[in-house]
């Protein structure tokens, strides 16, 4: 626990990690969630352009994790990871600057590549310095996804309010900026040592392309609810529930690797992956089976404390199998199903958000007085 790298305690590490993972994914990546029906009633982005744009970051993921299959100095290199997140700030910055769809297209391409490789950077560094520590700080350095989460729904929520749209992008710019200074010095993974004397340990193939089949299915059934949460929920509520409910995703997943951490000293970690992916589609079923507040709170609750889960532990699981670049593999395949998800239920999207994810979810929520608006897409 007390061993220091380069001058940099576990603690400190975790720390400049998180800040890191929140800045390029909870922020850089998954702001996109709660500032989607902003730009859908104040900037006329149509449902079919919200998830092209959504694949469009995904795209550029799958563009960033080949990289770092394809260049492996990547994942240890600070000058990549600090470009990296001063290319994901401008990103953001940049979107209120124009209503043209192509831009738009074009700034979440590149925020998904500088949001993968910052991901994979810090990911590694992660296992790298924490590995033989404790597995809670690395579980807590990877909630820092859930933090950058939290706090950009607040941010989202306080803009409704306050702002527009565009102060909404501008607002999580700024927030990047403050979890990229403090992920600024992060000590990054060490270049390989190669014995060749040393012998061999048998690549267990087998479990591994069994890891990253599973990796691959989850990437498109949970983008397609942590895409368009917000924007379904706020077709069925009040238009707070919706930022709220992606602040409980935030606050769910922030500790969730770190419990699921804790959990893997009692149960094995394919056993514990299993759990996590039942309890998940337990969570994404929940407002289509009951309709309300409520349950959508739960659903949130349910999808923010597996997500983050689910990802540590299947990167765990690809470490302990010593797998050539599991990292960056299971980042790629993860991706592919990303990109594929928001193309799967753009078919459904003629008549909103809500039909992404929860089809059968009632026009009347049973906590409203009376039926949604008619500029909402229930029929």
């Amino acid at each position: 626990m007390s061993t220091v790298h380069n001058g940099v305690s576990p603690r400190a590490h975790a720390v400049q990690a998180a800040a890191a993972l929140a800045a390029s994914m909870g922020i850089g990546r998954f702001v996109y969630t709660p500032i989607l029906p902003l730009m859908h009633t104040q900037a006329g982005l149509s449902a079919s352009l919200g998830a092209t744009l959504a694949t469009a970051n995904y795209l550029g993921y799958l563009i960033g994790a080949l990289a770092g299959i394809l260049i492996p100095g990547v994942v240890r290199s600070a000058a990549v990871m600090r470009t990296s997140l001063v290319v994901l700030i401008a990103t953001l910055a940049l979107m209120p600057t124009t209503h043209d769809g192509s831009i738009w297209f074009a700034l979440r391409l590149v925020a998904g590549i500088a949001s993968a490789l910052v991901f994979m950077i810090a990911v590694s560094a992660l296992h790298a310095h924490l590995r033989g520590q404790s597995q809670f700080l690395a579980g807590w350095g990877f909630g820092g996804v859930g933090l950058g989460i939290a706090l950009s729904g607040v941010l989202v929520l306080v803009v409704r309010f306050v702002g527009t749209w565009s102060t909404a992008w501008l607002a999580s710019a700024a927030l990047a900026v403050v979890c990229a200074v403090a992920a600024w010095g992060l000590t990054l993974e060490p270049r390989p040592v190669i014995t060749p004397d040393a012998p061999r340990t048998p690549t267990p193939q087998r479990g591994f392309t069994a890891l990253f089949i599973s990796y691959f299915l989850e990437g498109i059934g949970y983008i397609i609810a942590g895409t368009f949460l917000v924007a379904a929920i706020d077709l069925a509520a009040p238009e707070w529930v919706g930022s709220g409910a992606w602040i409980v995703v935030g606050l769910a997943a922030f500790p969730s690797c770190a419990l699921w951490a804790w959990l893997s000293l009692r149960w094995s970690r394919p056993t514990l992956l299993l759990v996590a992916l039942l309890i998940q589609a337990v969570g994404i079923a929940l407002p289509a089976v009951i309709g309300g507040v409520g349950p959508a709170l739960i659903s949130a609750f349910l999808f923010g404390v597996t997500f983050l889960g689910i990802g540590s532990i299947v990167l765990a699981i690809g470490a302990h199998l010593q797998f050539p670049r599991a990292v960056a593999l299971l980042t790629a395949g993860y991706s592919v199903g990303q990109i594929l998800g928001p193309l799967v239920v753009t078919p459904l999207l003629r008549d909103g958000y809500r039909d992404a994810g929860w089809p059968e979810l009632p026009c009347v929520s049973p906590m409203l007085a009376e039926p949604i608006s008619s500029k909402s897409t229930c029929s």
